[in-house]
């Protein structure tokens, strides 16, 4: 078992390193300072009874699965402000699914600017506050088809109902969420605007 010097000896001897490698993975010094103190967190607190020989392999497996976690919340946050951002034209057509004919670019929508960031990240936290007052079943199809991006033919057997009941409920729900962000003042333009900066 490491001593609680041998551990902080550790982490300030690994810290340099993990840094550039969760730099050369995400592209933001930020993002990656963020990674880098998760995963000596997680270290810390999970696995400081390991003997002090098992801290580099447990502290890059960290740092490899906290580096995976960012990507996947990005995409998620790409996919839904590109989600939000294809509506219209689309208003009363219930079999319309919108994943079907869109693919979320893994960074296409990542801002690039700090302003940029806060405002797409407030933007997600009403996002994620409105899909809590969905209702129970639309709420359910729309996180099984967009947040663990199940396919219709999943997703209707993980509900228990028919793919058609799935794409309504994802229609509606989809409606729903741009009602409740249209009264926050949110429009379409807003949602570009923060997408693309």
């Amino acid at each position: 078992m490491a001593t609680r010097q041998e551990l902080s000896d550790f982490l300030a001897s690994v810290e340099k390193r993990a840094f550039k490698q969760a730099v050369y993975a995400v592209r933001q010094d930020e993002s990656a300072l963020d990674i880098v103190q998760d995963a000596m967190m997680k270290l810390a607190e999970k696995y400081a009874d390991r003997p002090l020989g098992e801290m580099p392999m447990l502290f890059q497996r960290i740092l490899q699965n906290t580096i995976r976690d960012w990507f996947r919340r990005q995409k998620v946050r790409s996919t839904w402000t590109t989600l939000f951002s294809s509506f219209g034209g689309k208003d009363d057509d219930e079999d319309y699914d919108i994943l079907e004919t869109l693919q979320a670019d893994d960074t296409s929508n990542i801002p690039v600017s700090p302003a940029a960031q806060l405002e797409q990240a407030q933007l997600l936290t009403i996002i994620e506050q409105s899909v809590e007052k969905l209702p129970g079943r639309q709420r359910e199809a729309f996180m099984l088809r967009y947040w663990e991006e199940l396919d219709v033919a999943e997703t209707a057997k993980a509900m228990g109902c028919s793919q058609g009941s799935v794409k309504t409920h994802c229609s509606r729900a989809v409606h729903a969420l741009s009602a409740m962000l249209k009264n926050q003042g949110i429009s379409l333009e807003s949602i570009l605007r923060t997408s693309e900066s």
